[in-house]
């Protein structure tokens, strides 16, 4: 075994999680689940677990999809947030439930099955939560052996080669089958990966490429993946990260790989001192947001340029060009001051909470590698799940699809927004003071300039709503939208399939 193949292992096993003895009590757990049951929040249905999978079921159409958005769109987000009288303590620590919408014209066909990982199929069994999760520790239970262990498969999903991905962060990805959504099991792409981390975000670039990154927190690698359109690993390897951050999205250009690593830092004495995961990163301002570009060809080359302080989830895009001087990134991501929304926003939502803190921002930015000179400007556009036109993946762009107009903070986005990050243009289509706005998603026609579909929870009806719009008319509202007999709990990511 090669010094490269050792040290991957090295990280597959040791990037396990510590359970140590200062979790939570179980009271605090009930107290959560009283508090989540006795709230009037009208909008707390959102976050209700699913009681079980949804089998394929017709859906009342208005109006009818255009062709070229025949296909299916698939969506995943948490859709089991207690159990056994326990409620998590973090939205992003639900089990993973997989949704289809089968679109054909005036036809529209949904399913939702949830995800069986390991994790999920023996709690169930034993009608209480046996492990922790991202943020949530649970005393008195076993203790976390590897970080699938932990992974409920819930963040992204990633068609590939007949299969579908479902995506975590810290751990394998899970293998669904496209037609059925039935779990077909873990994903290894080599032997001595399996069990290593693979985000939720993968870049898959016009001619098929896949890049991938996965960070290893305990040990202070960042993995990274270069994977064929054929769905086959062509390389990986690990780098080390100083004050490695909680590290959710990444871009690529034609000739790099950009990370903006914000100042929210991994701890390990916190986690041995049984913090979860969450609270086992501190916030380090000092640190500034660190923009690390890595070149494509050889990963040994690598520079680190520094931007103000800020978090993110999010990025949309990025492209270079060759300036007069060197070249030059162009990026745009989803800028917020803090990590509030990850440490309180998402958090609160588990007691039917709102903090109204403001969403982040739509920001662009340029890194000039000649110079090593960072800058940014703020577009003074409130945006968040971020998404552009898939054939321009790491090349110059102009259109990003965005949440947007939050509704009393996070995370009741009302609208969908289409900003031209060049010139700051930008229209929306509002769905109502009662909507909860989910990632909409490009999908491309040769005839015109394209099409928007995502999701909508509309707590007043609790239903889920399918809509359709015209990419260069999005304040015109919907030309077709499909409406659930029920409401699936609110998502995160997903990716469209042209039939």
């Amino acid at each position: 075994m090669g010094r490269r193949e050792l040290l991957l292992r090295l990280i597959a096993s040791s990037s396990a999680p510590l359970l140590a003895s200062g979790a939570a009590d179980a009271s605090e757990h009930e107290s959560w689940q009283a508090q989540f049951d006795a709230s009037d929040a009208p909008w707390k249905s959102a976050f209700t677990t699913a009681a079980g999978d949804l089998p394929l079921t017709p859906v009342r159409v208005r109006g009818r999809f255009p062709d070229a958005a025949r296909g299916t769109l698939y969506r995943i987000g948490p859709a089991g947030h207690d159990l056994g009288g326990e409620r998590n303590h973090h939205w992003f620590d639900g089990d993973g439930m997989a949704h289809r919408f089968v679109i054909a014209g005036a036809e529209v066909h949904h399913q939702g099955r949830y995800v069986a990982t390991a994790k999920r199929v023996a709690e169930v069994q034993a009608g209480r939560r046996l492990t922790e999760g991202f943020g949530t520790v649970f005393k008195g239970r076993e203790a976390v052996s590897s970080p699938d262990s932990m992974n409920t498969a819930n963040i992204n999903l990633l068609p590939i080669a007949g299969d579908l991905l479902a995506l975590w962060e810290a751990g394998s990805a899970t293998r669904l089958d496209p037609r059925t959504l039935e779990t077909r099991g873990l994903k290894t792409w080599r032997n001595d990966l399996a069990g290593a981390p693979f985000s939720a975000h993968p870049r898959v670039e016009p001619d098929g490429t896949i890049w991938n990154f996965g960070v290893s927190s305990n040990t202070g690698f960042l993995l990274l993946y270069e994977i064929g359109p054929d769905g086959v690993l062509r390389r990986a390897d690990a780098l080390p990260i100083s004050d490695m951050p909680l590290l959710h999205d990444f871009a690529v250009t034609s000739g790099h790989l950009v990370f903006l690593l914000p100042p929210l830092v991994y701890d390990v004495q916190r986690r041995a001192a049984g913090a979860s995961v969450l609270d086992s990163h501190v916030w380090r301002p000092e640190l500034g947001m660190r923009a690390l570009v890595i070149d494509k060809r050889d990963w040994t080359r690598r520079q680190v340029l520094t931007l103000p302080t800020g978090f993110l989830f999010h990025l949309g895009n990025a492209w270079e060009e060759e300036a007069a001087h060197g070249t030059v990134i162009h990026l745009d991501y989803s800028r917020s001051s803090d990590a509030s929304s990850v440490l309180t926003d998402t958090r609160e939502v588990m007691r039917a909470r709102l903090l109204g803190n403001a969403g982040p921002s739509l920001t662009v930015v340029s890194l000039n590698l000649h110079t090593g000179k960072a800058t940014q400007t703020d577009l003074g556009i409130e945006a968040e799940f971020l998404r552009i036109d898939l054939r321009r993946v790491g090349l110059r762009h102009r259109r990003v699809i965005h949440a947007a107009k939050p509704n009393g903070g996070l995370p009741m986005w009302s609208a969908i927004a289409s900003t031209d990050v060049e010139s700051g243009a930008s229209q929306s289509f509002s769905y109502g003071a009662q909507a909860m706005v989910e990632e909409h998603v490009f999908v491309p026609d040769g005839q015109r300039p394209g099409w928007v579909i995502g999701t909508v929870f509309d707590y007043a009806q609790k239903k889920t709503v399918l809509s359709c719009f015209a990419a260069d008319a999005l304040a015109d509202g919907p030309v077709a939208q499909a409406t659930l007999p029920y409401a699936i709990p609110l998502g995160l990511h997903g990716a469209f399939v042209a039939a």
